[in-house]
């Protein structure tokens, strides 16, 4: 067995294992066999590994030291599968940036500053910048505070994501298909949706084109409506010229999420919380490496309220945004996003849970 440092945050409503890129295999070809070994993948229950069995506890972030002056830290983020031996590098992860920030200052890769941290992230997955504040206090990340996210047990102090530039983060086109909306034949008939390529690349659908209202719980899923989600975002991947529809879940697993939209209407999120129409802008269930996501990606609320702002596209024809700020609905409460001059921000929280050596089946040559 081999032993090799690791830490694991929580960032926004994801969990992941933190490498410094010193840590990892000095052959990328290895980096694939190495994270399968740490999460313990392909396996269910990711009994014997660092996995917690969930799409959103199977996430790995990369760091680095940057050398260019205005860039401070890269960062690779992994999306381990569970039921694959596949690690799928295409996009990125919202929720673990949350975490990069917090990291690479207590790891000195970037000098804190009191009482507000900017940390310049470069994203190697879609080549795209993320600038995020983190408070410090004392000379340390402050983690304590009053900020409460949805899906996310307790409060924590506010990190504030921007994302600048993030069009065409894995496609290189805002409309990858060069459409704002469009048909897709599938087994159930033509299904119109749109596929939007900012800071990940999402294909949405309306609810009720699949027979859904939109307020459903990610539990309330079947089996069936799972595969059928899933074929419409295998001909997406396609059209996207990730993989082939046949083979789109195997070779492009993460790339891109399917959301599916519909108007604000009253609901009961997971927790038991009432929300009003009028708390909300769009109602909106993302898919997760084939399974509902418990909450929402932040890369996937980006998305979102960029294609609410381009008229033509699905989720603009089901709601109008009235100022610069967007809430958007999804199983678990409601998230928000601010339309800034310079991109788009949100806020999360982080935490980090533990520090310490995972072992490995194998010797990797490490860098």
């Amino acid at each position: 067995m081999v032993k090799t440092n690791v830490t694991i945050m929580r960032g926004g409503t994801s969990k992941g294992v933190f490498f410094h890129e010193s840590a990892m295999p000095h052959n990328k070809n290895e980096w694939e066999p190495f994270l399968l070994d740490v999460m313990g993948s392909p396996d269910k229950r990711q009994i014997d590994g660092l996995g917690g069995g969930n799409s959103l506890t199977s996430k790995v972030a990369i760091v680095k030291k940057a050398d260019p002056s205005d860039i401070d830290v890269y960062y690779t983020f992994g999306q381990v599968s569970i039921s694959e031996e596949k690690v799928d590098f295409k996009g990125n992860c919202g929720n673990i940036s949350a975490a990069v920030g917090p990291f690479a200052i207590e790891e000195g890769l970037v000098k804190a500053t009191e009482p507000m941290t900017a940390v310049r992230i470069l994203n190697t997955n879609t080549n795209k910048m993320i600038i995020a504040e983190v408070e410090v206090e004392d000379g340390q990340v402050k983690y304590d505070g009053d900020v409460t996210i949805s899906g996310v047990p307790g409060s924590g102090s506010p990190i504030y994501l921007n994302f600048h530039d993030a069009a065409g983060s894995v496609t290189g086109q805002l409309l990858p298909t060069g459409n704002r909306s469009e048909f897709l034949d599938t087994s159930q008939g033509p299904i119109e949706v749109s596929i939007i390529d900012y800071a990940n690349p999402l294909v949405f659908v309306e609810a009720s084109s699949i027979g859904l209202n939109g307020t459903e719980l990610a539990e309330e899923f079947t089996d069936l409506q799972l595969a059928q989600f899933e074929e419409l975002r295998s001909i997406a991947a396609e059209k996207c010229g990730f993989a082939s529809r046949f083979s789109a879940t195997k070779l492009s697993p993460a790339v891109p999420k399917l959301a599916i939209v519909s108007k604000p209407e009253k609901y009961k999120d997971s927790t038991g919380v009432w929300h009003s129409n009028v708390e909300m802008d769009l109602h909106i269930r993302m898919m997760s490496m084939q399974k509902p996501h418990q909450a929402l990606a932040v890369t996937g609320a980006i998305c979102t309220t960029t294609a609410l702002s381009l008229e033509g596209t699905i989720p603009a024809r089901l709601a109008k945004i009235h100022s610069a700020k967007v809430r958007l609905a999804h199983s678990s409460g409601i998230i928000e996003t601010m339309l800034e001059p310079s991109g788009i921000k949100i806020v999360r929280t982080a935490r980090r849970i533990m520090d310490g050596a995972v072992y490995t089946h194998r010797n990797y040559q490490m860098m």
